[in-house]
């Protein structure tokens, strides 16, 4: 059989991790696709940058969308990011060659994988994306083939690394997110600009990706509203120590009849909940199907090594012949799903308040409460002195979002509240 031909856009360290794997591991892989995986061209800015590979052993592009013109392409790894620009232009002149595509890149497909899916199909191309959602774990094969037999009521997921690590370390440590973050970024596990992992929105991606697997749909990020995990505090990780709790960047994703529930934000789980274990670096995901129950999925989410993995292993099943939908069905069939309206969702939550000390503030916070439909389930008060704020903390059962933001609004403008209050979802199930 003929060999696979190969370009790769991006020879960052996933890209140079990728051409390195293919041929390190070149006899493996003929054997396990029965044919001759080449890379023949790749693409990127500084050609004299040491990539642990002479860069003149293949073609080279400064302009990666020449790889969509080369006619020793079959395929393309799209490894450049962002949503827009090269990346976008690439993968979709590749599709339109006919060229099949590998890409890690979540934002692209986030924001435009409904229209990538149909080009792909219309040209009789794969579209594939495993390496864009928690790096090795094999995430996207499993909703997409094996568990193909089961309607999926329910993924949870740790989908971000950086904030992971962010969070256990501040548990561990007990020093602020400002510390560890500059520590995550000595490290190399943050960028020098943070924001998309520490305010969820390179998680939110991948979320909305997964819930396209599992449900049929549209992509739908651009609906949803990440939450990030800036806010938290060491009082509220030590709170939730003492209430059997664990602060996770937790995404969600079901389906109900208002609609489909997409969630970003930190949320408390059970100390003995799976997903609580998922600890530093990992990434953890729950998937909850309707005949096989709960299946676990866990490993490293991110570094050059296991995304380059999740890239050979889409070059792998394309090479085998495997022509599967981008997102599991006909891109015709994708729905355009409707997200549930967030102050209906229905949970249990934590709150921190910072109070005056004295006779009736309890009473008036818990009136607050009850006019709003909120039930107290437990109260912790740390510390008693007239003179100085004290720290009060609330869990409450199950209420309606918007009832509670309601009254967190009220509680707010009370006098005796002493600054903003803390909200924190509990998610027990």
């Amino acid at each position: 059989m003929s060999p696979l031909r190969i370009g790769v856009a991006g020879l960052g360290t996933v890209g140079a991790a990728t051409v390195q794997l293919i041929e390190e591991n070149a006899q493996v892989l003929a054997l396990r696709t029965g044919r001759r995986l080449q890379i023949t061209a790749v693409s990127a800015r500084d050609r004299d940058k040491d990539r642990g590979f002479p860069a003149n052993r293949y073609r080279w592009y400064e302009d990666a969308r020449a790889l969509a013109a080369d006619p020793e392409v079959d395929l393309v790894c799209e490894l450049i990011g962002g949503s827009e620009g090269i990346a976008l232009d690439l993968v979709r002149q590749a599709l339109r060659a006919g060229k099949h595509v590998v890409t890690a890149n979540k934002a692209l497909l986030a924001h435009h994988g409904g229209m990538l899916a149909r080009l792909a199909e219309e040209h009789g191309a794969v579209l594939a994306f495993e390496p864009a959602v928690a790096g090795g774990i094999p995430i996207v094969k499993a909703l997409r083939e094996g568990l193909a037999a089961n309607r999926i009521r329910r993924i949870t997921g740790i989908l971000n690394g950086t904030s992971n690590y962010i969070l256990t370390t501040m548990r561990e440590t007990g020093r602020d997110f400002a510390a560890v973050l500059a520590e995550a970024q000595a490290k190399g596990y943050a960028e020098a600009d943070p924001s998309f992992d520490v305010d969820g929105i390179d998680a939110a991606h991948k979320l909305s990706l997964l819930a396209s697997l599992a449900y049929s749909c549209v992509p739908r990020f651009d609906a949803m509203q990440p939450e990030g995990i800036r806010a938290i505090k060491p009082v509220d990780i030590d709170f939730a120590g003492q209430l059997g709790l664990r602060i996770k960047l937790l995404g969600t994703a079901r389906l109900t009849e208002a609609g489909l529930v997409l969630r970003m934000h930190p949320a408390m789980v059970p100390l003995d909940a799976p997903i609580a274990a998922v600890e530093g670096v990992f990434n953890g995901i729950a998937v909850e199907g309707d005949r096989v129950g709960t299946t676990m999925f866990e490993g490293r989410g991110a570094g050059a090594g296991p995304t380059a993995s999740a890239v050979v292993a889409d070059i792998v099943d394309i090479a085998r012949g495997l022509r599967l939908p981008t997102f599991g069905v006909p891109a015709a069939d994708l729905v355009e799903r409707n997200l549930a309206p967030a102050e209906d969702l229905v949970g249990s939550y934590y709150l921190r308040l910072e109070v005056v000390d004295r006779p009736g503030v309890l009473a008036d916070i818990a009136a607050v409460l009850r006019d709003h439909q909120v039930s107290i389930e437990s109260l912790i008060q740390r510390g008693r002195d007239p003179e100085q704020p004290v720290t009060l903390v609330i869990t409450t059962h199950e209420a309606a979002e918007g009832a509670m933001t309601r009254a967190l609004a009220v509680i707010a403008g009370l006098s005796v509240v002493l600054e903003a209050p803390t909200m924190i979802r509990v998610e027990r199930a």
